[in-house]
């Protein structure tokens, strides 16, 4: 080593320690920036004039105010008028009747009322020394008791099994009055939560668009940009008014529903969770199909027309009844007396009635074959409606589980989206379709969770017999 390599050397080995250079501090991390939007729309929609606030005050305006209700129990009332008609044929019947006569060419003879002579009743006498007055005074008690009559048997069973099909349709109309309130109250409430989906989603477009006018207004984006989130902002004003209009339509079917002429909404304590449990108070599970209540009233219809062709085809048979009358008039002296008193049985043979029973068998005949097809079209669709009913909550399941996996992905692309945007590394054109992604997955989520409600409660109400 040379002598100058080695004064160098010491040179470093006794010169004090370099100091380390600085450290920079750390930059503040920049702050996020927040939109602030005010904006006349986003005010939440205004609420209906009445509100409801449980199933069961549901329902109890429903029984008090439902036309078809009111329509079904008179249907009821109707068929036990008509058995009651119909047994009356084979039940005493007494007529009385009075009457007073006077005969204007011969006003010294008495004379019956309805135009007959005194003498035409009991041969002109009186007996015990008393005579007839005039004007003439008389009145007269009708029995007649039918003895035989395989006919009117015939229609009191066919009464019968219609005032059964009454009551069957009333049931199944309290079932189906259920199921709709059911369903306009989910949908209800399905619109008011749209409604707020709605105007969340206008915040968030109003959002995007002040932060692309803050990113053009620093030079990180064009024109384009800012008109194209102007343009999103615009279609979630258009899904916002549709869905008010949604909204209030749904309110006026539940109106309707309940028997009022204005729109009926939903208290936000509503409990649509709640709502399946409620419904199992109302109505009863089925244990076989065949009892549905509409399928029941089929069978008694058709039992009750096949039951009117056999009273028709009855009319052929002859009919026998007992008939007693008693008659008396005015007397003097003395109030009156019984003049007669007598009682017959009669035979009633049908001999030739123009056809006219030959053409009400064939009638009747047309008629049970009409309940007889209605019978099997109801017996089918309800097969499949109860199949399909089924069905519906497994989809309906499925659906959900897969719009919760849309959502999640949609929330975050979205949000990766407005931070590539916010840091200059995405463009307007991701920003808004990231945005109409996100508010299609939420809606979607939310009806396809209404949509499982519903399910479940058809499924529940298509084989329930319900019975207020």
């Amino acid at each position: 080593m040379s002598s100058r390599s080695c004064l160098l050397l010491l040179a470093l080995l006794s010169a004090p320690a370099l100091a380390a250079p600085p450290v920079p501090e750390a930059l503040p991390a920049p702050t996020r920036f927040e939109a602030k939007v005010d904006d006349p729309m986003l005010a939440p929609a205004p609420p209906a004039s009445e509100q409801v606030g449980s199933w069961e005050e549901a329902l109890g305006l429903l029984r008090g105010r439902s036309t078809d209700l009111r329509t079904a129990e008179a249907g009821v009332e109707r068929a036990e008028g008509r058995w009651r008609q119909a047994l009356s044929a084979l039940l005493p019947n007494v007529r009385a009747t009075a009457g007073v006569a006077l005969d204007l060419l011969n006003p010294e003879s008495p004379v019956v009322a309805g135009g007959g002579g005194l003498g035409t009743v009991f041969g002109g006498t009186s007996g015990g020394g008393q005579t007839p007055t005039t004007p003439l005074g008389t009145a007269s008690v009708t029995l007649t008791q039918s003895l035989l009559d395989v006919s009117a048997w015939r229609g009191v069973s066919s009464a019968r099994s219609a005032e059964e099909g009454a009551r069957a349709s009333l049931h199944d109309v309290q079932r189906r009055l259920t199921q709709g309130l059911a369903r306009v109250l989910v949908a209800t409430v399905a619109a008011e939560r749209a409604a707020e989906i709605n105007r969340v989603g206008l915040r968030q477009a109003l959002d995007r668009a002040a932060l692309t006018q803050r990113s053009f207004e620093l030079g990180a984006a064009t024109q384009l940009d800012v008109v194209r989130v102007r343009q999103d902002v615009e279609v979630a004003r258009e899904a916002l008014v549709a869905g008010d209009e949604q909204l209030r339509r749904a309110r006026e079917a539940l109106g309707l529903a309940l028997g009022t002429e204005h729109g009926v909404g939903v208290t936000p304590s509503f409990q649509l969770e709640g709502l399946v449990a409620s419904t199992r108070a109302t109505c009863s599970p089925l244990e076989t199909l065949g009892e549905r209540p509409d399928l029941v009233a089929s069978r008694a219809q058709l039992e009750s027309a096949r039951r009117s062709r056999q009273q028709a085809t009855a009319g052929y048979l002859p009919t026998l009844g007992l008939q007693s009358t008693a008659f008396g008039l005015t007397t003097d002296p003395g109030l009156g007396r019984l003049a007669t008193w007598n009682i017959a049985a009669v035979l009633s043979v049908p001999l030739f009635e123009g056809g006219l029973r030959g053409g009400l068998v064939r009638e009747r005949q047309g008629v049970e074959t009409q309940a007889a097809e209605a019978l099997e079209r109801a017996r089918r669709d309800v097969s499949v409606e109860a199949v399909r009913s089924r069905r519906g909550v497994e989809v309906a399941e499925s659906l959900v589980k897969t719009a919760t996996a849309a959502l999640e992905l949609a929330d975050r692309t979205d949000q990766l989206t407005r931070r590539a945007f916010a840091v200059g590394r995405g463009s307007s054109l991701e920003l808004v379709q990231s945005g109409a992604a996100l508010r299609r997955a939420e809606l979607t989520l939310a009806l396809r969770e209404f949509e499982l409600v519903q399910a479940r409660l058809d499924a529940f109400l298509t084989e329930a017999r319900c019975d207020w």
